[in-house]
């Protein structure tokens, strides 16, 4: 996660930095690891705030959404 994706994030209504005990959720923050669907994603991507991608950790389904370009781009795990 990054700071900038969490803003975004909770600018389209999904506040995933608030911790909700009730639930379990501990809030995150910038660095922390998280799934997120393709779609959020590329809207993040497509707003210039898309948060770093683990490759190994992407399913290969992810390409019929967003181009194998754009994750390589946005790889965590490449150097």
């Amino acid at each position: 996660m990054t700071s900038e994706f969490l803003e975004f994030s909770l600018s389209r209504g999904n506040d995933l930095v608030t911790p909700r005990p009730e639930i379990g959720f501990k809030g995150l923050e910038p660095g922390d690891r998280w799934c997120l669907c393709v779609s959020r994603w590329k809207e993040a991507l497509d707003a210039g705030t898309a948060p770093p991608v683990i490759l190994e950790a992407t399913h290969a389904s992810t390409v019929e959404f967003v181009s194998l370009e754009d994750l390589m781009e946005n790889a965590a795990d490449i150097e």
